[in-house]
């Protein structure tokens, strides 16, 4: 971890950061970055009875007083987070609804008003100094193998939305992945017009990741979510594994979750990093990397078995100023697809990560 000179940067060590859905898998790494560099944290989470983990778990890393849990029930309710950012300098906004309803209805408009809470609650604190919000990769583009085009910070997933708004598609997830996309980028177009509009004296960076992969801290709590699942599935069924087992699994870009985390941090505490739009895309792989990543991680054991002429991502993502700012922060460019696919599997496997 690189050192932080705290007379460069918007936000000081000891300084509250406010973070929301900090039981889930990128923000609890977000919550690990920050507290390892000094910052205090407020999380969110749906329910302290059932996240108290999360509480106990950075407790025992840090120690008592570094992290404290509000509840928060409904991210749309009004004035939801007002009392939440008293006193706070930050504020990273991660948490979205559970994708379970191919209803439009049911998950677009929580993304797009959890999002405007966050906003409006921010610039009635006097003290608050910047806003970074977790997109997606979904909100600019699909992943579509085997075609070239460049992703860049002005495109956006309208493609997506006339589809989530369409007539329900009979493929129950392609149906979720296009709400999904769509409530993405109808939230982060809702975050840019509201700066637009009410012009706060706080900046707003947003992160758009592809694929995070990388350890969970907790794998009771964590290891049925997201990617993690995919770990699961290979550790469980090994060498008759097969591409189509893993769900939602297709050619596409990874980021390691530990650099998605810095670059939420580097976001937030660094002055110019002012109103920018972040690609968390570390590289494009596919099948056979991660047989191959599986196969290194675990010497002798089999992993399901490589295509011949696979499906690639090839697209071309502005990502070198994302990598930049993870570099000055972590003092190293984005982690491997090994190191994030080994430690994961590793993880899930039970084994401690360094």
């Amino acid at each position: 971890m690189a050192a932080l000179d705290d007379s460069k940067l918007l936000i000081s060590p000891g300084s509250l950061v406010v973070v929301t859905g900090v039981n889930g898998f990128i923000a609890s790494h977000i919550v690990n970055q920050l507290l390892q560099r000094g910052y205090r944290v407020r999380g969110t989470v749906r329910s302290i009875s059932k996240y108290q983990w999360v509480k106990d778990y950075f407790e025992k890393q840090y120690g008592p007083g570094q992290i404290e849990l509000v509840e928060v029930p409904d991210m749309t309710a009004a004035g939801v987070y007002d009392d939440i950012v008293k006193g706070a300098s930050g504020f990273v906004h991660v948490a979205a609804p559970l994708m379970s309803s191919p209803n439009p209805n049911d998950v677009i408009p929580v993304v797009v008003d959890s999002t405007l809470r966050c906003l409006e609650a921010a610039v009635k604190e006097p003290g608050m100094k910047r806003v970074v919000l977790t997109s997606s990769s979904g909100s600019c583009v699909d992943a579509t193998p085997n075609k070239v085009f460049t992703i860049d910070s002005n495109m956006w997933n309208e493609t997506a939305v006339k589809a989530a708004y369409g007539p329900p598609l009979d493929n129950i997830f392609q149906q979720l992945g296009n709400v999904y996309a769509a409530s993405k980028t109808k939230g982060e177009q809702a975050a840019w017009q509201w700066m637009r509009e009410h012009k706060p004296p706080f900046a707003l960076n947003t992160i758009l990741p592809n694929a995070n992969l990388g350890p969970p801290f907790d794998i009771a709590h964590q290891g049925t979510r997201s990617t993690l699942n995919w770990f699961r599935i290979l550790l469980e069924k090994g060498e008759t594994t097969t591409e189509s087992d893993l769900p939602g699994f297709m050619p596409q870009h990874y980021v390691d979750v530990r650099d998605c985390a810095a670059l939420h941090v580097a976001a937030l505490i660094y002055p110019d990093v002012h109103g920018e739009r972040l690609f968390a895309f570390a590289a494009p792989f596919a099948w056979n990397d991660v047989v191959r990543a599986m196969e290194k991680a675990f010497p002798g054991r089999k992993f399901g078995k490589e295509i011949s002429n696979p499906d690639r991502d090839l697209s071309k993502v502005t990502n070198e100023r994302a990598e930049e700012l993870v570099k000055r922060l972590t003092g190293h460019g984005w982690k491997s697809l090994q190191d994030a696919v080994g430690d994961a599997a590793k993880a899930m496997d039970g084994q401690t990560i360094a």
